[in-house]
C-alpha cells in the first residue's frame, strides 16, 4: 500500500525520519526513499530498491551524509520516490501513498499542454511526478492539492516538504491515514502511529478527508478543513496495519480481537485449539480463543532468519515459495487433532491450500478455517491491495464462476444469507480441502471496527464504493 513518516524539528531529525520510515517497511514491497533540506546545501534525497534488503540495511551508511531540522522517508509499494520538483511554487520535495487510475487520461492531458515527465517507473510515468504536476497547475499549495483530490480517480494522500515544514494532505475520502505525532521541540507526520512511540512521539492529531494542514517544529496549521465524507478503507484493521496502530483513535489489535470474537459466537464447530496464520491471523485468532475458551497453539512457527519476507522476490512463483518455506509446521502440535485456524483474508487461496496440505500430511484430525472478513468478490479501485490482480483470480469470483453465477451481477453472492452465497463457500471449501469454513459477516465486521458502515470502504466484498 505504501507508508510516509516526515519530521520538522528544532533539533537534527535524521535518525527520527530514518527510524520512523523503517516502521512504515509492512506497508511497502518495492523502493524506498527519503529526503531532508540539508542547511547550506538544500535538498538531499537517496532512494533504493527494497527487493533484495531491508529499508534500514540499505539505508544506514548514507546517515552521515544527511542532516537538517526536516526530511521525509517513504515506504513505496509502486514509484521511486520522493520526487523533487522546482516550479513557481518554489522547491519542494513530494512524497505520496496513491492509486491513479486514470493515470494515462492524466498524462495525456499534461503532455498536451507542452509539459514533460523526468522520472520514469517501470517504463511508464511516475504517478507521484504526476501528482506534483498537478498541484503546479494551480497558484498555491492548497488550490493544486484541491486539484488533485478532483481530477484524479483512485486514492492520494501526501506530504510536501518544502523550506518552511511540510504540508501534509490526506485523501479526499480518507482510504488512507495521515496522523500528527507530538514531542518536545518536534512534529511528526506518519502513515503508521505504530511509528510514534519509539521515536518519542506520541499522538497528537488525526487528520480527516481531505483536510491539509502546514507543519513546522512549532505547530501545525489547518490550512483547509476536512470534508464530511470518508471511506477508509477496512482493510487496514483486518490486515495492513501493524498491531499498535491506531486509524480514527480505534486500535488495530483490539480490533483484531473483536474480529475473531465475532466469528467465535457464530460458529459451533468443536476444536481442540484455534491457531492464527502468522502474522496477520494472530490477533484474530486471539480474539476467537478468548471467546471460545479454548486454547491459541502455534502448528507453525514462523522461520523469519532466512525467509524474511515473502513479496521481496519478483516472480510469483518466488513469493509463494518464501511463504511456504517460512512456515514450518509441528507434528507434534498438530497430530490427531481438530484445529480451527484464523486468517484475515482468501484472495487466490494458493497459500492456503498449501497451508491445508502440510496439515494432513502431519495428521491433522479436523481442519476448519475461519476468514476475519467477507469473501472478496471485487478488485480493489483505490489501492494497491487487489487492483494487480485480474478479478477472476479471486478464489471467490471463481467459485462464482464455477457454480455458473452472472459475475455482472454479484449481489446474491455477497449477502451471506442467500443460498447463491453458501454454495459458493461451499465450493472453496471443497477446492481448499477444508473441513469447514466460516467468512466474516460484512456487518459483524463494521461492528468490529466500530465506525458507521457509511465511513468504511468495503469494495472488495460488496462493490459498494465510489470516486
Amino acid at each position: 500500500m505504501s507508508g510516509f513518516y516526515g519530521v520538522v524539528s528544532k533539533n537534527d531529525c535524521v535518525k527520527d525520519v530514518f527510524y520512523g520510515t523503517d516502521y512504515h517497511s509492512h506497508l511497502g514491497t518495492k523502493r524506498a526513499g527519503m529526503v531532508f533540506i540539508v542547511p547550506g546545501k538544500g535538498f538531499r534525497r537517496s532512494i533504493h530498491t527494497l527487493e533484495n534488503a531491508y529499508f534500514r540495511s540499505k539505508f544506514e551508511d548514507e546517515l552521515k551524509e544527511f542532516a537538517g531540522f526536516s526530511g521525509m522517508g517513504i515506504i513505496s509499494d509502486t514509484d521511486p520516490q520522493p520526487i523533487l520538483f522546482n516550479s513557481h511554487l518554489g522547491r519542494f520535495a513530494i512524497v505520496t501513498v496513491s492509486r491513479l487510475v486514470n493515470i494515462e487520461d492524466l498524462e495525456r492531458k499534461i503532455l498536451i499542454k507542452k509539459r514533460h515527465f523526468t522520472e520514469n517507473f517501470e517504463g511508464n510515468i511516475n504517478p507521484t511526478e504526476v501528482i506534483a504536476n498537478i498541484i503546479c497547475e494551480k497558484e498555491n499549495f492548497i488550490e493544486g492539492i484541491q486539484n488533485v483530490f478532483e481530477n484524479i480517480k483512485g486514492s492520494c494522500s501526501l506530504m510536501i516538504l518544502t523550506d518552511d515544514g511540510i504540508i501534509a494532505a490526506r485523501d479526499k475520502l480518507g482510504r488512507t491515514p495521515v496522523v500528527l505525532g507530538k514531542k518536545e521541540n518536534s512534529y511528526a507526520i506518519a502513515a503508521e502511529t505504530c511509528s510514534f512511540p519509539n521515536t518519542g512521539f506520541e499522538i497528537e492529531y488525526y487528520l480527516g478527508p481531505g483536510e491539509i494542514v502546514h507543519v513546522t517544529a512549532d505547530g501545525y496549521k489547518q490550512l483547509k478543513k476536512p470534508g464530511e465524507k470518508m471511506q477508509i478503507c477496512s482493510f487496514l484493521w483486518v490486515y495492513y496495519g501493524y498491531p499498535p496502530s491506531y486509524y480514527e483513535g480505534i486500535n488495530v489489535d483490539e480490533c483484531r480481537y473483536r474480529c475473531g470474537a465475532c466469528l467465535a459466537r457464530r460458529d459451533d464447530v468443536k476444536a481442540d485449539f484455534v491457531c492464527g496464520i502468522p502474522d496477520s491471523g494472530v490477533g484474530h485468532s486471539i480474539g476467537y480463543g478468548n471467546e471460545k475458551k479454548i486454547p491459541n497453539k502455534r502448528p507453525y512457527s514462523k522461520y523469519t532468519v532466512t525467509w524474511p519476507r515473502s513479496f521481496l522476490p519478483s516472480l510469483q512463483e518466488q513469493r509463494d515459495l518464501v511463504a511456504r518455506m517460512k512456515l514450518i509446521p509441528n507434528k507434534a502440535v498438530i497430530e490427531g487433532k481438530k484445529m480451527v485456524f484464523l486468517d484475515d483474508s482468501i484472495v487466490r487461496g494458493t497459500q492456503l491450500k498449501d497451508n491445508t496440505n502440510d496439515m494432513r500430511k502431519n495428521g491433522a484430525a479436523e481442519i476448519h478455517m475461519r476468514i476475519a472478513c467477507p469473501p472478496l468478490l471485487y478488485s480493489c479501485d483505490f489501492l494497491n491491495f487487489t487492483q494487480s490482480r485480474s478479478p477472476m483470480e479471486l478464489a471467490a469470483r471463481r467459485a462464482v464462476k464455477e457454480l455458473g453465477g452472472d459475475v455482472k451481477d454479484l449481489g446474491e453472492f455477497s449477502d451471506p444469507d442467500s443460498e447463491k452465497y453458501k454454495m459458493m463457500v461451499k465450493k472453496i471449501t471443497e477446492k481448499l480441502d477444508l473441513d469447514s469454513l466460516l467468512y466474516q459477516r460484512l456487518d459483524d465486521l463494521v461492528e468490529a471496527i466500530g465506525l458507521p458502515k457509511e465511513k468504511l470502504c468495503t469494495h472488495c466484498w460488496d462493490g459498494s464504493s465510489y470516486f
